[in-house]
């Protein structure tokens, strides 16, 4: 059917999010660190978010367009909090969990090791780096950058290089890695990362674990995160053990 929808003009789009906030059917998400309207059936072309737009990129136009669908609106808005809602849970769960018992990641345990003699190991020149940029930890690394465009993103345990000898060749080569601990980091990493997905051209997003309960905030925040974004790229999880193996 004919009928009347947002039309969004990239070129003029500056990526402040400000229509996103203001789309009460959540048909705007973020592609490219542009604002893209999502689906057609979720706009119900009213118009709300064209005040919001600080640059005019938002308009009207009359198109071929699926029906506004308030049932298929519901279900997405119903969605997207129910997983807001279980991750906040599930953070709150763990926090009292590690008030009241204390976290069962920070047992102390032996691990053995077998690096042979201290001449077999190899020069720090046999293995070069794969961090492709500075900083690395979450809340310091810029929310929008030129490195993050056309690269998968890994959001990385701090302790996951160190339990995995391999890390940087298996996992860092060819994304962008940034790393965090949200035992040790006060508040939650979710805003931030959100932001840096739905800012930049990343094509995939990598979270690496431990197996301990406490690194599943970041998992958590990082899951809500590629939510919030409204990107349709792939979202993997990969889970370490203590001695380094991929158990998930």
């Amino acid at each position: 059917m004919k009928r009347t929808v947002i039309h969004i003009d990239e070129e003029k789009c500056t990526g402040c999010r400000l229509c996103v906030d203001a789309c009460h059917e959540g048909a705007i998400g973020m592609v490219g660190g542009k604002a893209r309207l999502l689906r057609d059936d979720y706009c119900d072309g009213l118009g709300d978010c064209l005040p919001a737009c600080p640059t005019g990129a938002i308009t009207f136009v009359e198109r071929e367009a699926a029906p506004y669908d308030e049932h298929a609106v519901a279900r997405h808005l119903a969605a997207r909090a129910a997983a807001e809602q279980i991750a906040e849970d599930d953070l709150d769960r763990t926090i009292a969990d590690v008030a009241l018992q204390g976290c069962p990641g920070s047992c102390a345990r032996s691990l053995a090791t077998d690096a042979g003699p201290t001449d077999a190991v190899p020069s720090v020149t046999a293995m070069p780096s794969r961090l492709m940029q500075w900083p690395a930890q979450i809340k310091l690394v810029p929310t929008q950058a030129p490195y993050y465009n056309g690269h998968g993103l890994l959001i990385a345990a701090d302790c996951t290089a160190f339990a995995c000898a391999s890390f940087h060749e298996r996992f860092m080569r060819g994304n962008v890695t940034i790393i965090g601990c949200p035992k040790l980091d006060e508040g939650s990493y979710a805003d931030k990362l959100a932001t840096i997905i739905a800012a930049n051209d990343i094509t995939s997003v990598t979270v690496a674990r431990m197996e301990v309960p406490c690194c599943g905030g970041l998992e958590r925040a990082a899951a809500e995160a590629h939510a919030r974004s409204g990107k349709d790229i792939p979202f993997e999880v990969v889970t370490f053990s203590v001695t380094g193996d991929v158990i998930g």
